[in-house]
Formats: C-alpha cells, sequence, structure tokens
C-alpha cells in the first residue's frame, strides 16, 4: 500500500465511495494545504482512500493564537473498509498538522446518525463531542462537532473558559 499527498498529481478519476468532486471549494483546499492530502492506494495503484484537510486561524470571536486543523472529507471504498485505512490516513493527517502547523487541535463534524464514523472517531481516534449543530447538513440532518486536542495545556485553558462562563451564565 503507497500512503502520500499525491492526489492532485493523478486527479480524481479513482476516487472512492463519496466522489471528491474538483470544484473551488476543494480544489482551494488542495492547493493551500497540500501537507494535509493523503490518500490509501492499493497494489494496482487505485485510490481506495483519502483524507482531505484544512488549517485555521483564530477568529473575530476566537483566540487569535488559535490554530487549529479541520478534516474535510475522509473515504475509503467499502472494498477497503475494517483495514485500517481510516485511522491511518487521520493519524497521518494528525501528524502533519502538529508538525508543520503546530496545530492545538482538530476538529471535524459527523452525521450523528452515522454510528459507525463516531465509533472510529471516539474510540480509536480520542475525538471528543465538543457540540451539536443543528441542521448542519443539506437534507437537514444534524451533526455532532468533535475535537481531538493535540496540547493538553490548551484544552485546559478552554474547558476553564468555558466552565466560567457556564457558571456566569
Amino acid at each position: 500500500m503507497e500512503w502520500g499527498p499525491g492526489l492532485l498529481a493523478r486527479g480524481s478519476r479513482n476516487l472512492v465511495s463519496k466522489p471528491l468532486v474538483l470544484h473551488s471549494y476543494y480544489m482551494y483546499h488542495i492547493l493551500s494545504w497540500p501537507q494535509l492530502l493523503f490518500v490509501a492506494e492499493d497494489y494496482d495503484g487505485r485510490i481506495v482512500g483519502y483524507v482531505l484537510a484544512k488549517m485555521s486561524v483564530g477568529g473575530l470571536e476566537e483566540d487569535a493564537s488559535d490554530c487549529h486543523g479541520h478534516i474535510t472529507s475522509l473515504a475509503v471504498a467499502r472494498t477497503h473498509r475494517k483495514l485500517g485505512l481510516a485511522t491511518r490516513l487521520m493519524q497521518a493527517t494528525h501528524q502533519a498538522m502538529q508538525e508543520v502547523f503546530n496545530a492545538d487541535y482538530v476538529s471535524l463534524h459527523v452525521r450523528v446518525t452515522n454510528r459507525v464514523a463516531f465509533h472510529l472517531y471516539t474510540h480509536t481516534l480520542h475525538y471528543e463531542v465538543h457540540d451539536k449543530d443543528v441542521k448542519y447538513y443539506a437534507n437537514g440532518e444534524d451533526a455532532y462537532e468533535m475535537r481531538r486536542y493535540f496540547k493538553q495545556d490548551k484544552r485546559r485553558k478552554e474547558d476553564a473558559s468555558r466552565s466560567e462562563a457556564v457558571k456566569a451564565a
């Protein structure tokens, strides 16, 4: 199995279960953060999985020093599931976020009905539910916003701030 950020060079012709349409949103991700695109290939060179991610630096409502990653899309072909590919793709992305961008944490959204993905994120990859976004998806389905913290000090600081806000309310 070959791994790497080689999707752009080969195009999207072989992408898996959820085709990645290279419209401007995805192209922007690929060109802006090529270090955060990883693919899994079978022995014939066909792409059987990918993860696409991006980086964010604090906004108006956030700490300006907050640097975190976000998983935009993760997919593995049905024929290649239960082999640990999603885990390995995510681990490679986590490592790149920390080593290249010094990220504090990574976030993602998952459908509340997607029990398999939820199990992967919580039990295998140690994500925690941060919030629930009502009607997040186009079909009106809710999503969990999940986070995995890379730096425990940052997490404790955020949890303390949230705790203070709850007490003040």
